[in-house]
């Protein structure tokens, strides 16, 4: 009996030296210190963190070329199914030429096809070059400019007009206000074609 009690002692005694132990904080830190673990996650952090800035600034710049591209077409005549330049422009014939022209986008032709493809936003996140859509015939999503900031929007009008500036603030518009959308990549993938 005291034979197999001593072969029990020993494998008690075996196991507890083979057992793994709780990790010594000092021990971890020098692990994580000796395998640069810690600089490689600063190295990622801060890769992540430059992507996310590059792409906020590459929004910012298309949204600026947008503004200042349409701004070039002020005084264009508005035509009913304009397109171009050449022609003169309606609404939403304006704003296909700015996005195509602008960053390559290919929206639909109609104001309410362009509001169906994009992404809707709440009038207070509006940014240059977002679209606002407007009720001017007693139907959602008639008419359409695009935001230029501080309240105004550039938009071709009505037959007699040219391409403009007005502020959204004013009584009709404010009236007929009929919603904000942003053309999003996720939105233009599925109904937009780029270029």
């Amino acid at each position: 009996m005291s034979r197999w009690f001593c072969v029990l002692l020993l494998a008690c005694a075996t196991a507890a030296q083979a057992a793994p132990q709780a990790p010594n904080p000092d021990e971890f830190d020098r692990f994580v210190a000796d395998k640069g673990l810690l600089t490689r996650l600063e190295d990622a952090s801060h890769k992540v963190a430059d992507k996310v800035a590059d792409k906020a600034h590459t929004v910012a710049d298309h949204a600026s070329h947008l503004v200042v591209n349409a701004m070039g077409f002020l005084g264009v005549p508005y035509k009913r199914g304009g397109n171009s330049a050449d022609t003169g422009f309606d609404c939403s014939g304006f704003v296909r030429a700015i996005y195509e022209q602008t960053v390559g986008l290919l929206l639909p032709r109609r104001a309410d096809q362009q509001a169906a493809a994009t992404q809707v936003i709440d009038k207070k996140e509006l940014q240059p070059g977002d679209l606002v859509f407007f009720n001017t015939m007693r139907r959602n999503f008639s008419h359409v400019g695009i935001y230029v900031g501080d309240g105004k929007f550039i938009h071709a009008p009505r037959s007699g007009a040219q391409v403009r500036v007005e502020d959204m603030g004013v009584a009709y518009w404010a009236r007929r206000f009929n919603g904000a959308r942003r053309v999003a990549a996720s939105a233009n993938e599925d109904t937009a074609q780029t270029k």
